[in-house]
């Protein structure tokens, strides 16, 4: 008879996959079975609770040796023309095995959510902002601006976290913090604090943030605004907006930039970046751009510190060469210049490779499922469950140590690229 794994508890484990980064989780290991016991939410469970199904690495569908894989990867970028390595959804290591890779094979580097990112880093490199970070909100924040956002679909222990927390460095009365969303309703009641005290909604379309902003940028400034309503909202009530963040003693304006599905969306968020320089001539304002669930955080500050560039950079002439428009995957994969997409998708087997021409190598998470069989499959290990590893959070200033919480055989993504790269 055989015997029966005992489960292992553990404890203030933290989560790579809700990009807050959670640290408090209580999890059960049995086996390959992970379960969350405590602190869990729909993106956490999600992300600790999918199961492995299958663990062999597959050329064109047929089940080969990781060795097997390995070589047929180096065959296929030693032959390429124009490599893609994209997706990205990996740890520290993986990130930088990555760029590694990159640069021995001529590649260019993207990430699978840089789309949204480049709306935070065109603002950084044209004008820069002024941010804060996970802490500083937990413990001074007193108004917080959501603008376009729907934070607890997306975050969903961010107000309990951050905003409704029982206590501050300070001894801040958390009861007196007021919530303001613009833009979007919240879908839920997370940012209801838990004396009862609603949020403020301020609802506009998503095409009439742009003059939204503007317009509340413009009174903050004392600037006359003839208008008596934009985009659905009353200019008094933009004004009684403004005067909150001038009076506020440190105010927090949140947006995630992935919300923000409108043409030149990089254009609204620096009117709001510039908004928050120009209440820091008076009070405490601080802007936070939420993101980072996939790795993308990650991946950008490897990318910045080993090539002095983010994502969208060319190695092709055999130094870094950042270009956010020609190195867009999506572009690039739409106008058939890729002959070889290598695609790194750890954390979540729903980021699966768009389809295309290309010959399509996909290091990702067991349970993968796809429309366009890749030329290989190599199921890898998930950073926190399989192996140890860092991760950032969203506000970029932190990287969060992950465990291992059991064997399950799969290699790291660091592993497999490294590999890779000594063969080229």
């Amino acid at each position: 008879m055989t015997e029966m794994t005992k489960p292992e508890i553990w404890q203030d484990v933290p989560s790579p996959f809700c990009g807050i980064a959670s640290d408090d989780l209580q999890i059960k290991v049995e086996g390959l079975t992970v379960s969350i016991v405590e602190n869990g939410d729909d993106v956490t469970r999600k992300g600790f609770e999918t199961p492995i199904t299958d663990v062999s690495p597959r050329i064109n569908g047929k089940d080969v040796s990781l060795d097997q894989a390995i070589s047929h990867i180096t065959h296929l970028l030693r032959d390429s023309k124009q490599p893609v390595i994209s997706g990205m959804a990996t740890d520290l290591n993986g990130a930088r095995s990555a760029i590694a890779l990159a640069d021995k094979s001529r590649a260019t580097i993207d990430n699978m959510d840089s789309a949204a990112s480049m709306r935070n880093i065109l603002v950084l490199q044209d004008t820069g902002y002024m941010l804060t970070t996970l802490t500083e909100v937990r413990n001074r924040v007193d108004l917080l601006v959501v603008v376009g956002s729907d934070i607890e679909a997306s975050y969903p222990r961010f107000f309990e976290r951050m905003v409704w927390n029982k206590e501050s460095m300070f001894d801040q009365d958390i009861a007196s913090r007021e919530v303001v969303y613009l833009g979007k309703a919240p879908t839920g009641n997370a940012s209801t604090s838990p004396q009862g005290k609603k949020a403020q909604v301020l609802v506009c379309d998503d095409a009439d943030l742009p003059e939204v902003m503007s317009v509340l940028r413009a009174i903050v400034n004392g600037k006359v605004v003839q208008a008596k309503q934009v985009g659905g909202i009353a200019v008094s009530d933009l004004a009684v907006l403004a005067e909150q963040l001038k009076q506020a003693a440190y105010s927090v304006v949140a947006w995630d930039a992935g919300n923000l599905e409108i043409a030149h969306a990089e254009a609204t968020v620096q009117t709001l970046c510039e908004m928050v320089k120009d209440l820091n001539l008076d009070t405490r304002s601080s802007g936070l751009p939420l993101g980072g669930k996939e790795g993308s955080i990650t991946a950008n500050q490897v990318s910045a510190w080993q090539s002095g560039y983010p994502m969208r950079t060319n190695f092709s002439r055999g130094y870094p060469d950042y270009d956010p428009f020609l190195s867009d995957t999506k572009r690039m994969l739409d106008n058939d210049e890729v002959d070889t997409l290598v695609w790194l998708s750890s954390y979540n087997i729903d980021r699966t490779p768009p389809t295309s021409n290309a010959k399509t190598i996909v290091l990702g998470r067991s349970g993968m499922t796809f429309e366009q069989e890749p030329e290989v499959f190599i199921p890898v290990g998930t950073p926190g469950i399989d192996h140890a590893g860092r991760t950032f959070r969203c506000d970029g200033v932190v990287s969060i140590p992950l465990r291992k919480l059991r064997d399950s055989g799969l290699p790291s993504t660091f592993d497999v690229l490294t590999a890779v790269e000594q063969a080229l």
